[in-house]
């Protein structure tokens, strides 16, 4: 990756940021919450614990630059909402994918779309990426439309191997 270290975005009414300890209540919601894992297979983060220890290997992976992990926070208010982060590169560089979870109380108000549109121009601007792709449950209206309003196209010929549930999304810098 061609960035060094990582970088803070702002759009007109947010601050993308880096992960902080203090984050550990809403990483644990986020994480376990019924609602906002309905279409997700991932592992919980129930405890504290939990939630800290995701923290740090999250950051760990940021340091090592293997991965880009934004917390969603208003610019009036720094109290994490939601997350976005570009992941699993590959070997090259030049393909990562994309993903995105936000607090229900929060959806519904263009603000996956605006961090979505920061982390793509990012990704294809700072790091020099080809390709950035999606996967979401076939079932996901909300994420399905938000992709394709941001330029996405369905993978038609691709499956995920490790969720038969998932459609395949991508979009090629241009």
């Amino acid at each position: 990756m061609k960035q060094n270290h990582f970088s803070e975005i702002k759009t007109k009414r947010l601050l993308l940021r880096k992960l902080k300890n203090s984050d550990w209540k809403m990483i644990s919601y986020l994480r376990s919450d019924k609602k906002v894992n309905e279409f997700v297979k991932r592992p919980g983060a129930e405890s504290k614990e939990k939630a800290l220890e995701f923290i740090s290997k999250t950051n760990n992976s940021i340091d090592n630059r293997n991965l880009y992990y934004w917390v969603i926070s208003e610019k009036n208010n720094s109290e994490m909402i939601g997350s976005i982060c570009l992941w699993n590169f590959s070997e090259d560089q030049k393909t990562a994918e994309v993903g995105y979870d936000l607090s229900a109380e929060f959806q519904r108000k263009g603000i996956m779309d605006e961090s979505l549109k920061s982390v793509l121009q990012f990704g294809f601007k700072k790091l020099d990426l080809d390709l950035i792709e999606a996967y979401t449950h076939h079932n996901n209206e909300s994420s399905k439309k938000l992709l394709e309003r941001n330029g996405f196209t369905l993978v038609r010929d691709k499956k995920d191997k490790h969720n038969q549930d998932n459609l395949i999304y991508e979009i090629i810098n241009e």
